[in-house]
């Protein structure tokens, strides 16, 4: 059969096929990213009559194909982060099949929202794999009533994914909420009116007539036209998948690279980045997010010299060195990471993640992915690293011209690993000097911008990596450390007027401003800080005979009426501080 439009189908007959997987899906397609809200606004378009545009799958018959391309599965229960990779399927002496070209995100979406299920991350909730933040849902049609006009996604039909107990508590109040999934149960009009009777939903023209059209266009309207592709070159294909999918939103250009990028991969590249995405999101408390971007960028910057996401970049010669490297990018991807978690970095503090990637590019390139993170090797590597990192989130050196960054760094790294060998050591100086006559890039700071980072609150993004930067000299191995108030926040927090004999005092006290920056906040190791807790300063110094040197704590008193002394001496040894390491 040549390639055209052949006649169209209905939405079941589409997801009898995906049960039965005559409809699979070729690694050359991202994966589902479509939002339960815009699965709800395809229900409604669908039961509005509204064009869904056409499809178009590719007929699948030749067995090396089938045996040397990879296939996947579609998407039943969708869990966002935790559960997003489609089922793998070895298509190796497998019957003929059709793969879809372009329409997956729709057709994952018509399969959820019949057979499926649809979990989100709950807002203010941590990203744990749990009920309780991540909620199973289904969808749901309440027949009670059209929506009214003001709604704002403009929906007629109130299309909404819930989970059991939203529903149980919806449906306790009104019995008018419908499982979509049920729908299936009811092929015929005959077997639909039946459940509309038994239900006494026959007085009810709105109900009634909207079940009834949720039948219709589930079973009986072909609306599922599509162009069949036949085929058995895969070049083409990927030619025609490139064209059809890189001029619009639904695909992102990222996307298709990463697409592009598994068509070359010769083992399971949608398997294998994931599962580092995955890997690196279990290092750190809480574990670093990256992404499958990252990765691919992370790639290019070790090996081409071209760091821009391109088609070209990812071509076939590109993508055998990234697939025969991987391993030890694999390795040295998750190490780095493990690095920065050993330093005290986590996902919060970690602002820009291609500030990880010259960690990776000097791992990587150094050969010390099996050792970096040995508690007593490359121990200059990493006070350098961390030094590195604080001055480059501090100063925002990666929220624009990313590539351009990476670029000089990776030469400034590159030239010392060729001139030093193997004694070279992570450059920072020789990085400084590349940016420092780039007022936006530079890692200098002149007296404005430290006393601006002085006056940061415990809570701020950057609180941590400042005191980091402080406290450079401190060994972070194997060592939690935390943010800590040096006079107790405690303290602040119970003062009361009267303590005061004047007005003037009794603010400044509490003005966090004054005791909750960094002035009047210190690094300390988890054990020391749970036996610190609420113990005045001069006590807990005293008791404890600290190193007022090793602490950052000035000689002068420590007790809470000489509180402004203290603040205004600490400022300037900090600042001192500040300016030895930058």
């Amino acid at each position: 059969m040549p390639s055209g439009f052949v006649n169209p189908i209905t939405i079941k007959e589409a997801i009898n096929n995906i049960v039965d997987r005559s409809y699979l899906l070729p690694a050359i397609q991202r994966k589902f990213v479509w939002s339960s809200e815009q699965i709800e606004i395809l229900f409604d378009s669908i039961m509005r009559g509204y064009p869904i545009n056409s499809f178009m799958f590719w007929e699948v018959k030749d067995s090396k194909i089938k045996s040397e391309f990879k296939f996947y599965q579609f998407l039943t229960e969708f869990r966002q982060f935790f559960k997003e990779d489609n089922p793998d399927m070895d298509t190796k002496g497998y019957k003929d099949f059709m793969a879809i070209i372009d329409g997956q995100q729709r057709l994952t979406s018509l399969y959820i929202g019949l057979k499926g299920t649809y979990a989100y991350k709950m807002p203010r909730k941590w990203w744990y794999n749990n009920e309780e933040n991540l909620p199973t849902r289904m969808l749901y049609l309440y027949l009670g009533e059209p929506l009214s006009d003001e709604n704002e996604r403009q929906m007629i039909y109130n299309f909404q994914f819930l989970t059991k107990q939203e529903y149980e508590r919806k449906s306790t109040d009104d019995p008018l909420w419908f499982k979509v999934n049920d729908i299936l149960s009811y092929g015929t009009a005959d077997e639909l009116d039946n459940l509309l009777d038994e239900k006494e939903w026959l007085s009810r023209p709105f109900t009634k007539q909207t079940l009834r059209k949720l039948r219709k266009v589930i079973f009986d309207e072909k609306l599922i036209n599509y162009y069949l592709e036949t085929t058995q070159e895969i070049d083409i294909v990927l030619d025609i998948f490139i064209r059809t999918n890189s001029g619009g939103e639904p695909l992102s250009f990222s996307d298709l690279l990463m697409s592009i990028t598994t068509a070359h991969w010769r083992a399971d590249a949608r398997k294998e980045i994931p599962d580092v995405v995955n890997k690196v999101f279990e290092i750190g408390n809480p574990g670093f997010m990256i992404s499958k971007d990252f990765v691919l960028k992370t790639c290019l910057v070790l090996f081409n010299d071209n760091i821009k996401f391109q088609v070209k970049n990812f071509d076939r010669s590109n993508v055998v060195i990234f697939e025969e490297h991987w391993d030890r990018i694999r390795k040295s991807i998750i190490e780095a990471f493990r690095l920065l978690a050993n330093l005290g970095f986590n996902n919060h503090s970690l602002r820009a993640k291609n500030a990880a990637i010259p960690v990776i590019y000097y791992i990587f390139h150094r050969g010390i992915e099996n050792e970096i993170n040995n508690p007593i090797r490359h121990q200059s590597d990493k006070t350098l690293i961390r030094k590195w990192l604080c001055l480059s989130l501090l100063k925002g050196v990666f929220s624009s011209q990313s590539d351009n960054v990476l670029n000089n760094i990776r030469k400034v790294i590159k030239s010392e690993l060729e001139t030093a060998g193997g004694i070279a050591t992570f450059p920072l100086d020789r990085i400084k000097a590349e940016f420092k006559g780039n007022p936006s890039k530079s890692l200098s700071f002149d007296d404005e911008y430290i006393e601006g980072l002085l006056s940061t609150q415990k809570d701020a993004g950057d609180a941590f990596t400042i005191l980091s930067l402080l406290y450079s000299h401190l060994n972070f191995t194997q060592q939690v450390f935390h943010k800590d108030h040096l006079h107790p926040a405690a303290y602040f927090n119970s003062i009361k007027r009267e303590d005061f004999q004047s007005e003037g005092d009794f603010n400044y006290y509490k003005d966090p401003s004054n005791w909750n920056s960094i002035v009047n906040l210190q690094l300390l190791n988890g054990s020391m800080n749970q036996s610190k807790l609420d113990t005045p300063l001069h006590d807990w110094v005293v008791n404890n005979r600290v190193d007022r040197i090793n602490q950052l704590i000035p000689d002068v008193s420590l007790q809470p009426d000489d509180l402004r002394v203290f603040l205004s001496e600490r400022k300037k040894m900090l600042i001192e501080q500040l300016k030895r390491m930058v």
